[in-house]
């Protein structure tokens, strides 16, 4: 029995940030090291590798995924958001200003995750309340146990949407 030593990769082209970008992918590449390795988009981070912590949290056409157990195959053709590309044309995206002033990051190391998520909920409920916010963030956590004040930026940038 022989068998082909030579890995097989597999094409793949996607938006991401806003840019439509191409790839050769190893089966078993996930996500994070596609993102972190080709492309140099170092703010995901990589913790827990278990799907639990939401440190590696993308946006994958709109919806939060844990990068860190997602295959880079699975982004072809989507719409890829990473923190690095919540920002619009230089200016922080409103949550970004509010994390800030409300000094909701402290060592940051979930910041970006907790930021993708919460936008992924404004997008979708511009109004949620406190309850709600606390239920869709639950998967993502804060080693510094800042969740009071990530909660009351979050509320800050909905309250402030009208």
């Amino acid at each position: 029995m022989t068998t082909d030593a030579t890995p097989q990769y597999l094409a793949i082209e996607f938006t991401l940030n806003g840019n439509r970008v191409d790839a050769d992918v190893a089966p078993q590449t996930a996500a994070i090291d596609l993102l972190r390795g080709t492309f140099a988009l170092t703010g995901t981070k990589r913790s827990c590798d278990m799907q639990v912590c939401g440190a590696c949290t993308i946006l994958v056409d709109g919806t939060p995924i844990s990068s860190c157990t997602v295959p880079a195959f699975e982004l072809r053709g989507r719409i890829v958001t990473t923190i690095e590309g919540l920002a619009t044309d230089g200016t922080p995206h409103p949550l970004q200003e509010s994390f800030v002033q409300n000094a909701s990051l402290q060592c940051g190391f979930c910041t970006p995750g907790m930021l993708l998520t919460a936008k992924s909920l404004l997008d979708a409920n511009p109004h949620p309340t406190e309850a709600e916010i606390l239920d869709h963030m639950q998967g993502n956590l804060c080693r510094c146990t800042g969740y009071k004040k990530i909660l009351e930026a979050i509320v800050e940038v909905a309250e402030a949407s009208g």
